[in-house]
């Protein structure tokens, strides 16, 4: 199975608050990407792209082309994608969700609302009508790249139907390219490359293109989005950070969208100047969502327990305000082209009694509504990168990255304190 290849505005008070968490649960230590590699392996077909300073990127074609994990030092690194290992093990699938985890996944929104592709016409859009639709669900990529290729290009024909019964016929290409330090430095900046220089890193690129094999697509019938998802370990102290533009103008809007599981609790999910801060710890279901007028193409979290830092930076137009983005929100809806460019979600029970997906929570963007002539194309890339080290250094990558600012020093006193 195993195929080696050729060497993706409230006050937050004190900023710290949300990084030093403590809630029961969530797993604090991970395994490394040996582990995860071997397990897989046992299960499905994985190929891999490997870099010169021990990068690992573990693809798995079988398990819809999803790139499931990574390393910055060959086996015995960490593994930073999330994989759903019960469920692998089960050998079932589930017509709700094929949960294998991974951290980077190709999906097409909207999820909800009247061009739903996760709901059948007429159906209520409740979690128990959920199902994602059977081409994104089952079945695997086929690889269709060279051998002599330094990177892998997987592709799919798949059909859909959305909740007005428009019909969708469409071809899927992806490309997996291992990233380097100037590539991170590319998309960063010049001082985030150098933060970073002397730390331990492996990032991809995944360049997602959908062609229209169909009729054109209508804005009347329902169009779709490419919808790049990433699955990442959940932890007590573990933080998401999505920048935004603009915080000192309210003509805007709200800077981040908190309703589509409910209101998420105020220890749960702050707001400073600098960014929205949300609690990764895969303990509390909640979801959040980036308004096209407050959206950067950049977003991150904070493994202060394993110490690392995870950033991702996906393709954008310059002012998305001008296009019509997929509504992913449940139900009935006013404006269905006027949804969120980034989401991230935190997984945790549905319900009380009810079990959780996995100690996972997810960093996701999605490209511009597809209103596409038939044989036309759109493309959307998303990049990950892992970087490991102490906090002080991760907290420098940080503030050049994402124009954040992490206070180590009260983090390493309330971790002296534990």
């Amino acid at each position: 199975m195993l195929q080696l290849h050729r060497m993706g505005i409230a006050a937050l008070a004190p900023v710290v608050w949300l990084l030093v968490a403590t809630v029961a649960g969530a797993a604090d230590r991970r395994e490394t990407y040996g582990d995860s590699f071997n397990f897989l392996v046992a299960h499905t077909k994985v190929v891999q792209l490997t870099g010169e300073n021990g990068e690992r990127v573990a693809i798995c074609p079988e398990y819809q082309g999803r790139v499931m994990t990574s390393s910055t030092n060959e086996m015995e690194g960490l593994s930073h994608g999330w994989i759903n290992r019960d469920f692998i093990e089960r050998g079932a699938t589930d017509k709700h969700f094929n949960n294998y985890g991974g951290e980077d996944r190709f999906w097409l929104g909207p999820e909800g609302g009247p061009y739903s592709l996760w709901f059948a016409p007429g159906a209520a859009q409740t979690l128990a009508n959920w199902y994602t639709p059977q081409a994104l669900n089952d079945g695997p990529f086929q690889i269709t790249s060279q051998d002599s290729d330094p990177f892998y290009r997987l592709a799919r024909r798949i059909r859909v139907q959305n909740a007005s019964q428009a019909q969708f016929d469409l071809e899927v290409h992806r490309e997996i390219h291992l990233q380097k330090l100037h590539h991170f430095g590319k998309l960063f900046g010049s001082d985030a490359q150098q933060a970073a220089s002397s730390l331990r890193m492996v990032g991809f690129q995944t360049i997602n293109t959908l062609v229209n094999r169909g009729p054109a697509m209508t804005r009347t019938k329902g169009l779709v989005a490419i919808w790049i998802l990433g699955q990442f370990p959940a932890g007590r102290r573990t933080s998401i950070i999505v920048p935004y533009k603009d915080p000192g103008d309210p003509s805007l809007g709200p800077v981040v969208n908190t309703e589509y599981f409910g209101d998420i609790p105020p220890e749960r999910l702050r707001i400073n100047s600098q960014a929205i801060w949300f609690a990764g710890d895969g303990n509390y279901r909640s979801k959040i969502g980036v308004p096209q007028a407050r959206v950067k193409p950049i977003a991150g979290s904070i493994d202060l327990e394993n110490g690392v830092l995870t950033l991702v930076h996906f393709s954008m137009p310059d002012d998305p305000t001008n296009f019509g983005y997929v509504n992913n929100f449940w139900g009935k809806q006013e404006e269905p082209y006027r949804g969120d460019v980034f989401n991230s979600y935190n997984d945790g029970p549905p319900e009380p009694g009810k079990a959780a997906l996995g100690g996972f929570y997810e960093l996701e963007s999605l490209s511009p509504a597809a209103q596409l002539p038939t044989g036309k194309t759109i493309t959307h890339t998303q990049a990950t990168f892992h970087i490991e080290g102490d906090a002080a250094s991760l907290a420098r990558v940080a503030k050049a990255a994402l124009g954040v600012d992490i206070k180590v020093d009260e983090v390493a006193s309330e971790k002296s304190k534990r």
